[in-house]
């Protein structure tokens, strides 16, 4: 039985990507995502309800998301959702809910991106082909066709 998990929230970054690596060498990025909701009342006056999100990236796509992102950006974050649970020092049981990200995307309504492609790294990179919104760092050079495989192409 499979189980469909999947959401997709397009919100602005809270937080600068932190980007830190397990014991065995695997990326991971955390950051906040601000989702809005505006809508209006029976007075015809404009409320706005606000939620906020923890995102998790791992391998390539954190590596790309830290590179990439800054507080502020409108993003796109697909993945899924997933709750964690621990205990505090004081014995007291916590939990929250955040998104696990598959892949994150510069929102282009109200703003323009420069992509660059990274190199293939393989299913080890989480990722392939990659693109990122430029922050004003220079873009890298797009590899030659001897240098990968064209059928691994996601586009």
């Amino acid at each position: 039985m499979a189980f469909d998990n999947t959401v997709t929230i397009v919100g602005n970054v809270t937080r600068d990507p932190e980007l830190r690596f397990t014991p065995s060498g695997a990326a991971v990025a955390t950051f906040g995502l601000a989702w809005n909701q505006r809508s209006q009342n029976a007075r015809g006056e404009t409320e706005e309800k606000v939620s906020f999100f923890d995102v998790t990236c791992w391998r390539q796509l954190a590596e790309n998301v830290a590179e990439s992102l800054s507080k502020g950006a409108r993003v796109v974050v697909y993945g899924r959702l997933e709750q964690r649970s621990w205990e505090t020092n004081d014995k007291e049981r916590r939990s929250k809910v955040e998104i696990i990200a598959d892949d994150v995307a510069p929102s282009l309504k109200w703003a323009t991106a420069e992509l660059t492609r990274n190199d293939f790294k393989g299913e080890t990179g989480g990722g392939g082909s990659a693109g990122s919104a430029s922050r004003g760092g220079s873009p890298r050079a797009v590899p030659n066709e001897q240098s990968y495989d064209t059928d691994e192409e996601p586009f």
